[in-house]
């Protein structure tokens, strides 16, 4: 039995030992070869030969290897020539059936300015999205002339309003419902002076732009700390808890900034609106006092908002249709689909982010009939 125990203690001093030499020698390749960076970048498929794996990930999977050879297309690396294998699971989502000349991303690790491992990672579809682009500012600005142009100005601005300020304090963790309001109130601000310039006009669809969104994100606070939203009815909400920054986020507050956010187009859209064919009023009718100019703004906004509604719900219901149709196929209970968190945000969202466009009619119609009314257009300007 000694002699077992001995035996035993030189086995494991001897793997100890081992180990402890392997782990040194990788360290040294390691620190070699320099630390990976990961890079992204695009290629083109040269060849493509399938192969049928000898084993399955596990039964009732088909299995099947793709063996590419592309060339790398972007980057550093361009003109490289690179053999990548990819794997068939037979699930739609992720299987990716390519061609010779299909553009993709290879993801790869890179160690002092060599490759050293690559692999497949996507389609490469960014270009199509460019083209796409290219198209909606090139339609823009030939059917809509300067104002086209203006108005891809303030899509712009409002995109970097976005991606460089909301976004990031955020992620530093100040309070999103805040930071929501106030780039909301700028970007109407900068959007409407600059597609509608200086004026009452301007101000005021600015005020009742504000103030709905703000009724929005109000009517969205007080329903969704009612009903117990968790902020947590998407997975991109739950995948915030694990980023590297370890930002104490409020996900209740980031739901109704988004609410905020989402309401703002539609919002911006029917105060214009109203706004501009209150003036028109205005003009064509100089003498026109407060109560009918805020009547006639009344009924250019009852006409806007009917539409504008429906825009608001079927762009939700558009994008949740995979999962209607889900609880459609299981039969799934009413009562059980609309106490689901994720339903009833988006409910919220919805019907908030609607009331807000709503309220904002007669917000603009107010700030209009006063504003307007003490406005004085020359009637001369009205003659072609």
């Amino acid at each position: 039995m000694s002699v077992n125990k001995k035996g035993v203690m030189w086995l494991i001093i001897l793997v100890t030992v081992v180990t402890a030499f392997g782990l040194a020698v990788v360290g040294e390749a390691r620190a070699g070869e320099g630390e990976l960076d990961e890079e992204v970048f695009r290629a083109r498929v040269l060849t493509v030969e399938r192969v049928e794996a000898e084993e399955a990930l596990a039964p009732g999977f088909a299995m099947e290897r793709q063996l590419l050879t592309v060339e790398v297309t972007g980057g550093p690396f361009k003109g490289q020539i690179l053999e990548l294998e990819d794997a068939h699971t037979g699930h739609p989502a992720y299987d990716l059936h390519l061609e010779p000349g299909d553009n993709v991303l290879v993801w790869a690790e890179v160690a002092d300015g060599r490759l050293v491992n690559a692999y497949l990672s996507d389609y490469a579809r960014d270009q199509h999205l460019v083209y796409l682009a290219g198209g909606f500012v090139l339609a823009l600005v030939v059917i809509g002339g300067l104002k086209g142009v203006k108005a891809v100005v303030t899509l712009g601005i409002t995109g970097l309003a976005i991606a460089g300020i909301l976004l990031p304090l955020m992620l530093q963790g100040y309070s999103p419902i805040v930071l929501a309001v106030l780039v909301s109130a700028v970007v109407v601000v900068v959007t409407f002076v600059v597609i509608g310039s200086l004026g009452v006009k301007t101000l005021a669809a600015t005020i009742g732009t504000v103030g709905g969104v703000i009724v929005a994100g109000v009517i969205a606070y007080l329903v969704g700390t009612g009903a117990q939203l968790t902020g947590f009815g998407s997975e991109e909400a739950a995948a915030l808890l694990y980023i590297p920054q370890e930002t104490d986020f409020d996900f209740r507050g980031l739901l109704f900034a988004g609410i905020i956010i989402g309401a703002l187009g539609a919002v911006m859209d029917v105060g214009m609106s109203v706004a501009s064919a209150m003036e028109e009023v205005k003009k064509a009718n100089p003498a026109i006092g407060p109560v009918g100019l805020l009547r006639a703004g009344m009924n250019v906004g009852r006409d806007i908002m009917g539409t504008m509604a429906n825009t608001l719900i079927l762009a939700y219901t558009g994008a949740a249709i995979p999962l209607l149709l889900v609880f459609m196929a299981y039969d799934t209970p009413l009562l059980k689909i609309i106490n689901l968190d994720l339903i009833a945000t988006e409910v919220v969202r919805a019907l908030a982010g609607s009331m807000g466009m709503i309220l904002c009619v007669p917000l603009t119609a107010l700030a209009g009939a006063l504003l307007l009314t003490r406005a004085r257009y020359p009637t001369e300007s009205l003659k072609s």
